[in-house]
């Protein structure tokens, strides 16, 4: 490559909609965007929190609609992409074709990692119309090696150009990493990428050990805004990066300025490890499970660490989140039944 030894992904302004209830408004995404642009950011992702058609009861509501802020920060970018994320089941191809119309040019297809044949319509539909693809393989800790290797070859062979592991509870450990980037890299023709959450404190050092490994896409947060508690901070991983003189083409210190100045202030509240976070890792659940399992807990006055627990015992995947109020009303039921 020539500018860039590594591609990074934006997604604040998809991810991070979790962190605050999915309540951007335009202006918040236009501003976001351009800064971001203005950084060199190559790749912005602009979504519901949980993809393209997730503005629901059950996700969570949208304060603006998706494809409005997809044309807002399609318009005010000149050199960074705008992706989507798309899971097949909550977003359909009629999304991905108005998120296309509305000049969205990377298509993030993500899947539970066991289940890449339900990418293959989306995969081969984006293709068609000409947008870079993305497979996204989600709780990646939840399938051996072996497995990953799989379902990973599927989506290559659908036409993904690039094979994402995504650890969406931020439960991996640096060595579960490194097998699976590996091992990926040994076996596929693709680029290789990986989206990390922060939930045991270990973003960051998983995200330079998929880089030492051979992955060239990864994805960040500025101000470490996402799910649970957040992803790898993409002005800190840029810095790092600058550091160990690894080639982003992102301007870090204009990053630092967008991250402090324009970013913070639209948190309610800073990202940190909380201990219902750190559960998240600690049991392998969904990092976007957090705030359904606070609002369940408030609503049937239990503690949200027993949701969140349960919910890693039964091994709830994401697109289950109807199981969190259903987990919350057994566990309230059985205190009454004492």
């Amino acid at each position: 490559m020539s500018e860039r030894d590594l591609w990074i992904t934006e997604v604040a302004l998809r991810d991070g909609s979790h962190a605050i209830s999915h309540q951007y408004t335009i202006e918040q995404v236009e501003l976001v965007a351009r800064e971001l642009d203005k950084a060199n950011v190559p790749y912005i992702e602009v979504a519901h929190g949980d993809g393209l058609g997730g503005s629901s009861l059950q996700y969570g509501l949208s304060l603006t609609n998706e494809m409005d802020l997809i044309s807002a920060a399609v318009n005010v970018v000149h050199q960074a992409k705008i992706a989507v994320l798309l899971l097949p089941g909550i977003g359909t191809v009629e999304h991905l074709k108005e998120a296309a119309t509305r000049g969205a040019k990377v298509a993030r297809i993500a899947t539970h990692v066991t289940e890449a044949d339900v990418s293959k319509q989306h995969l081969t539909y984006a293709k068609e119309i000409g947008m870079e693809t993305v497979g996204f393989l989600m709780m990646s800790h939840m399938a051996s090696v072996e497995k990953l290797v799989e379902q990973a070859n599927l989506m290559e062979s659908y036409g993904a150009d690039t094979v994402y592991v995504v650890d969406s509870a931020g439960a991996l450990l640096p060595y579960q990493v490194r097998e699976r980037i590996r091992s990926l890299r040994q076996s596929l023709d693709v680029p290789i990428g990986f989206h990390a959450h922060n939930n045991l404190s270990l973003a960051m050092a998983n995200s330079l050990i998929a880089i030492e490994e051979g992955a060239t896409r990864i994805d960040g947060s500025v101000r470490c805004l996402g799910a649970g508690a957040g992803n790898t901070q993409t002005e800190v991983l840029v810095a790092v990066l600058d550091r160990l003189n690894k080639k982003t083409g992102i301007d870090v210190y204009k990053l630092m300025d967008v991250a402090e100045e324009i970013v913070a202030p639209i948190l309610k509240k800073p990202q940190e490890i909380t201990r219902e976070s750190l559960l998240l890792g600690y049991a392998g659940v969904y990092s976007s499970f957090l705030i359904h399992a606070n609002r369940a807990a408030k609503q049937f006055q239990i503690d949200a660490k027993d949701i969140l627990i349960e919910l890693g015992k039964r091994k709830v995947v994401g697109g289950q989140e109807d199981m969190i109020v259903d987990v919350a009303a057994e566990i309230a039921q059985k205190r009454v039944n004492v």
